[in-house]
């Protein structure tokens, strides 16, 4: 049977919350003469009342002098770009190819800051392929255009009646029907070489 993380008898009496500077002292002193051995028996033997898992997470994401800290470079986010597109979010993995920076780290990193970013594009961060949609900027220019024209934007709920009503709108300004109360520009369109 496996033992618990936390002993049951010693849960009342273990820190929970922020490290002080004294634990993560005994917690560095503790792996730097013994080296990372069983997380669960750590604790009491270095004197820590924490359980191993919140020890071995302290170690790893904050502790090991190996980690990273910072902001990310551009490079490290076009390649986490990259590697998710290749592996989905295999925090683990994608950190694994950036020295010094934690799976959490890359996974935060993600959520925060690189998902976002990618939307604002126009970019799925599921599955990295462009959205069909118009971003807000040029359905603006767009709305602005039509009414410049006269026409009416056309929804989706709206019927092909509605698009057959606007193409004789268009129809007419063209053929210079001077009922309608708008025109078209006239737009010198010939090339010559």
């Amino acid at each position: 049977m496996r033992k618990p993380s936390c002993d049951i008898k010693l849960e009342k009496n273990i820190n929970k919350g922020v490290w002080s500077k004294q634990e993560d002292q005994k917690l560095i002193d503790y792996i730097n003469k013994h080296g990372e051995v069983c997380w669960s028996t750590l604790p009491q033997a270095a004197g820590l009342l924490r359980c191993g898992k919140s020890c071995r997470l302290r170690w790893m994401n904050y502790l090991r002098p190996d980690v990273k800290r910072g902001n990310f470079g551009e490079d490290e986010e076009d390649l986490i770009i990259k590697l998710h597109a290749l592996l989905g979010n295999r925090w683990s993995l994608i950190a694994g190819r950036l020295p010094g920076r934690t799976d959490n780290e890359v996974k935060n990193f993600w959520n925060s800051r690189i998902r976002k970013k990618l939307i604002r594009k126009g970019i799925d961060p599921n599955n990295h392929n462009l959205h069909h949609k118009i971003p807000p900027l040029q359905n603006q220019i767009m709305s602005n255009s039509l009414k410049y024209f006269g026409l009416k934007e056309i929804s989706k709920n709206e019927t092909t009646k509605t698009h057959l009503d606007n193409y004789d709108k268009v129809s007419n300004a063209t053929s210079g029907n001077k009922d309608e109360s708008y025109a078209l520009l006239d737009l010198n369109l010939e090339l010559s070489l």
